[in-house]
């Protein structure tokens, strides 16, 4: 069955890093577009960029640009969010999602992320 499991979450002062990532399993992210999506407390779910099948060609939502990058392992089949320059308001839950042929969008459970000093 398909899964999408992301880990890395955390706390961290602002300016700061972190790495998400996200173990899938049940289809390749090597050959689908796989991307990431945050939801703050309070808000609906906000697109932060994703990662094409072919090659390794990435599209980030603007308030991004820059300080986050998504890159991807196809030997491990995991998808990876490098998230720099933290900012507050980059406070959210983060997932990962994948487009199935039937089912439509599938999420993982998401991860935890606060940018808090």
């Amino acid at each position: 069955d398909v899964q999408l499991v992301e880990s890395g979450g955390g706390l961290v002062q602002p300016g700061g890093s972190l790495r998400l990532s996200c173990a899938a399993s049940g289809f390749a992210v090597g050959s689908h577009l796989v991307t990431w999506v945050r939801q703050a407390p309070g808000k609906g779910p906000e697109w932060v960029g994703g990662i094409y099948d072919s090659g390794f060609r990435t599209s980030y939502a603007d308030f991004v640009k820059g300080r986050f990058t998504i890159s991807k392992d196809n030997a491990t089949n995991t998808m990876y969010l490098q998230m720099d320059s933290l900012k507050p308001e980059d406070t959210a839950v983060y997932y990962c999602t994948y487009i199935h042929p039937l089912r439509g969008t599938l999420w993982g459970q998401g991860t935890q992320v606060t940018v808090s000093s």
